[in-house]
């Protein structure tokens, strides 16, 4: 992200509209960039996408985020393990 006056505003953009939504938890700006990575990457985004999104020069930055996103696909159930196939018969 490039540094700019605008920047400068973005911390009181957010607390404010925050406090408005009557968000009541912790986290800033690097919180929600994250979360949208996380999510982006759990739904199934491909990384190159991803940085793009993310305004990361090194794809190594972007992958920073697998770990987490590793963790939530672990814990999926695979649709082949939700298939039922019928018993086979003898003959």
């Amino acid at each position: 992200m490039k540094i700019t006056a605008e920047n400068d505003r973005l911390p009181h953009i957010y607390h404010t509209a925050k406090a408005k939504a009557g968000i009541t938890k912790r986290g800033g700006i690097h919180t929600l960039r994250h979360c949208f990575a996380t999510d982006l990457l759990e739904a199934g985004t491909e990384l190159p996408v991803l940085q793009r999104l993310m305004g990361h020069s090194s794809i190594r930055s972007t992958m920073r985020y697998l770990h987490i996103a590793q963790g939530q696909t672990t814990a999926t159930t695979s649709p082949l393990e939700l298939l039922e196939f019928p018993t086979p018969t003898r003959r």
